[in-house]
Formats: C-alpha cells, sequence, structure tokens
C-alpha cells in the first residue's frame, strides 16, 4: 500500500456482525387465546370455518412461543395469538407455527402436547410489551 492510498476504514465487528445468539426465552404460564386466520374445510359438510381456543403459554422470547395445545397445527399455518401478561396488559401478535410437539404422556422432560409459535408481527407497541415482559422476567421474578 503506497502513501497515496489511504488506509481502509474498518468497522468494529460486533457492529456488522448479526447477534447470532438464541432469543432470550423466559418459562411462563400465561393464557394465550390462539385463533387460525385462514378458515379450514369441513370434511362432513365442506363448509369453512376457523378454530379458536384458550391455551397456555409455556415459554415466550420475542421472536415465538411454546403453546401447550392439544388442537394441533400443521407447521405453517398461521394464527392470531392473543397473550394476557401479568399486570393485565394483552398483547396480539401474527405468529405461524413452526412445529409440533405430539405427546402420548406427560413427563418431567416433555410435559405435553403443544405448538412452537414464530411471531412475523404486530402492532409496535403491543410488541413493544412483550419485549419489556420478557427482558424485564429477571427483575420481576414470573
Amino acid at each position: 500500500m503506497s502513501e497515496a492510498d489511504p488506509e481502509p476504514q474498518r468497522t468494529p465487528r460486533s457492529e456488522t456482525a448479526p447477534d447470532l445468539r438464541p432469543p432470550r426465552r423466559v418459562a411462563t404460564d400465561l393464557p394465550v387465546r390462539v385463533s387460525t386466520i385462514e378458515p379450514e374445510l369441513d370434511p362432513l359438510t365442506g363448509r369453512p370455518y376457523f378454530r379458536a381456543s384458550w391455551e397456555r403459554c409455556e415459554n415466550l422470547s420475542r421472536g415465538g412461543a411454546f403453546i401447550q395445545t392439544h388442537e394441533l397445527l400443521d407447521p405453517g399455518r398461521r394464527v392470531l395469538i392473543e397473550l394476557s401478561l401479568p399486570d393485565g396488559e394483552r398483547v396480539e401478535a401474527i405468529g405461524r407455527v413452526a412445529w409440533t410437539r405430539r405427546r402420548l404422556g406427560e413427563t418431567s422432560e416433555a410435559p405435553c402436547c403443544g405448538v412452537g409459535v414464530e411471531f412475523l408481527g404486530g402492532a409496535s407497541e403491543q410488541m413493544g410489551r412483550l419485549l419489556d415482559f420478557v427482558e424485564s422476567d429477571d427483575d420481576s421474578g414470573h
């Protein structure tokens, strides 16, 4: 490199590298309503219908949730998630079923059937409440 060539600017790695750590996940026991967004067809009548059920959210992160349910949905299904936080606030988010867990019996390692839901979006103030809840978990003892 000659003296006329300026030294290349180096950006610290922390400013350019994506955060590869998994999202912070907290254990919860929160009521959650799960509703399908696209209709299903009733196999007997051929009529469209939507599913909606109250379930329990077992763990939560800014990116998704594990929801205990026996109403298993296929991966890829889009759902509306309505979480009831301990302070009475409600958070709504659109999600996608990423995976399902099917268990015949409960064990300490794998407590129950359920679905892993990846959050796709929601109103910014509601997603902010969700992030605040997840990040403040250490302080509040949820």
